[in-house]
Parts: C-alpha cells; structure tokens; sequence
C-alpha cells in the first residue's frame, strides 16, 4: 500500500502482506498488531515492518529488539 491509496475504514484487525516499501491488504480493516509488544497499530501509522518475517513493529525500537533476539538464537 502507498500513501496515494485510500485506508478504508473497516474496523478490526488487518491482514496484510509486507513488501518492500509498502504493504498489500488481504483482510481489510484499521490497525494490525505489533510481533514484539502486541500494541495497536492504525494501519495510517504503520511504519516498520519486516518483510522476511511478515510481521509489524509499533517502532524502531521494537523492530530493532526483534532483530537482536533472532540473531542471538542464530548464534
């Protein structure tokens, strides 16, 4: 999804596909759920994600946090 699409306005939780750059709605609705904190995310704020796991980050912190813990278990 880019910034020149409309968000709909469904509520509920979203399902979406993350690609580079922008994300793909499968299941519409308003927000999805941070992988790390399990916090809210309006889909108009959701800006970290990862496309190799599919999942969203409420921040860069969160993001960064879920980076560390794969890497230590890689290790």
């Amino acid at each position: 999804m880019n910034r020149l699409e409309k968000i709909f306005t469904t509520t509920g939780e979203a399902d979406l596909r993350y690609l580079d750059g922008e994300f793909q709605i499968i299941k519409p609705g308003d927000h999805v759920r941070c992988a790390v904190t399990s916090e809210k995310i309006e889909l108009a704020s959701l800006k970290y994600w990862s496309v190799e796991l599919q999942e969203a980050y409420v921040s860069a912190e969160a993001s960064l946090h879920r980076h560390k813990e794969r890497n230590s278990r890689q290790s």
